[in-house]
């Protein structure tokens, strides 16, 4: 079980062990003979995830997948002379963030200020927040954490004059003694998500940023997947969009005379190919360049969106990420021969963007594993999976099935221990999720 470290006031830090977290009734799937043990001790009994005492529905991430996506993007930053900076907002996982910063991680970025006091209380010092905050309380917690603890770093996005006054504003109030650094946000496509829409208007907020003096502006970023009708040629013309951005700001002077590297940043899980073309090519400026890579669905991978749309598709020689979920449900009710349904439902499976998809058979008789042929989910109730069974499918109820799930962010959000479980069956530790 890994050990986070949460920030105290002050500086410095006071470890505490996620695994002397005692087992109980909040943490679904769970053995209820497991009650009162500490999850180190559960973990220690290695036990198994089909006889071992876990009820259904549960949730099983793969060890082995799981180390195997650690170490794919690890290298594949390397490779592309990326720093990374996965987005924590996937898993909420503190173990994972370990894990994470332990295979090469820059840091890990958070889209609100409450993953932001998650990560800190688990002694994450670099963060890069992908929004623009302008709420006043978030603003004075994060002037007295800055103020506190000298080695934390946070970079957050400006994308708005007004964003920049209130900012300003709250950190006069607060007292801040440190600027908070910040990027400009180049909004993807006229009609994308958050950012500034034209240079022009890049070069205000900017402005608007030298202005103050509880602000500094280190870099430009934003988040290409949200483009419409996104393909290679528009992501590959925004990011050198972002790239020349960043060039006129560094020419123009931009930039504060103390700043020791500027900051390029972009790429979410479906694009981050071509951000590692483009930013391949950035030209030299006044200082280095700090590129940072923010994908974040890779620690799990997953059976629907990104198993199609990940860049590994595009460029195989690379690599591939693999599948680490599994959701285990049971077959509690087969009334007819072309129905049956699982306890499992909305509230356990990813759903927003594809349902979740039935892959193996545990047969209740004999434990034998065999493919979910003839078996489609076609809907999900809150606690029920609806699923059509084709003319001798063969699935009866007390039988387990295997589902692979679409959508990390939507999976882990609803589990907060999931077991680590080896090819074996066996469930070597407990993933804790803080969302």
């Amino acid at each position: 079980m890994g050990v986070a470290h949460p920030a105290t006031p002050g500086g410095g830090a006071m470890p505490t062990d996620l695994s002397e977290e005692r087992v109980d009734h909040r943490f679904k799937g769970l053995p209820p003979d497991a009650e009162g043990l500490t999850v180190g001790e559960l973990a220690a009994q290695r036990r198994d995830l089909f006889t071992g005492g876990f009820t259904t529905p549960v949730l099983a991430l793969s060890a082995e997948s799981v180390e195997h996506n650690l170490r794919l993007l690890e290298t594949y930053a390397e490779r592309h002379g990326l720093a990374f900076a996965p987005h924590g907002k996937t898993s909420m996982a503190p173990q994972l963030f370990d894990r994470q910063l332990a295979h090469g991680a820059w840091g890990i970025t958070a889209a609100v200020p409450h993953q932001v006091r998650v990560y800190r209380a688990h002694g994450v010092d670099r963060i890069f927040l992908a929004n623009e905050v302008v709420d006043a309380v978030a603003l004075r917690w994060l002037a007295a954490e800055l103020d506190a603890n000298p080695a934390f770093h946070l970079i957050c996005y400006v994308d708005s004059v007004r964003g920049v006054e209130l900012m300003d504003e709250a950190l006069r109030e607060a007292g801040a003694r440190r600027p908070l650094d910040v990027v400009v946000e180049l909004g993807a496509g006229e009609a994308g998500r958050t950012g500034v829409r034209t240079e022009a208007e890049c070069e205000a907020v900017a402005d608007a940023v030298a202005a103050t003096d509880r602000l500094r502006l280190v870099g430009v970023a934003g988040y290409e997947a949200t483009m419409p009708q996104a393909d290679a040629a528009r992501v590959r013309e925004w990011l050198h969009r972002l790239v020349g951005l960043a060039v006129a700001f560094d020419k123009a002077g931009r930039f504060a005379p103390d700043l020791p590297e500027v900051v390029v940043s972009a790429g979410g899980s479906e694009w981050f190919d071509t951000v590692a073309e483009v930013f391949a090519d950035v030209p030299e400026l006044s200082r280095p360049v700090l590129k940072l890579l923010r994908s974040g669905a890779y620690v799990s991978h997953d059976d629907g969106q990104y198993r199609e749309r990940t860049p590994f598709n595009r460029v195989p020689e690379e690599g591939a990420l693999q599948p680490a979920f599994r959701l285990w449900s049971q077959v509690v009710s087969r009334p007819t021969p072309a129905q049956a349904f699982t306890n499992a439902g909305k509230r356990d499976a990813a759903h927003d963007l594809h349902l979740p998809e039935a892959q193996v058979v545990r047969d209740g008789r004999t434990g034998e594993l065999r493919a979910a042929e003839g078996i489609t989910v076609t809907a999900l109730s809150d606690q029920h999976i609806w699923l059509a069974t084709e003319p001798g499918a063969d699935v009866e109820v007390g039988d387990w099935v295997g589902m692979g799930l679409s959508h990390p962010c939507t999976s882990f959000d609803k589990w907060q221990l999931i077991p680590l479980v080896t090819a074996d069956g066996t469930v070597v530790d407990y993933v804790r999720t803080f969302f």
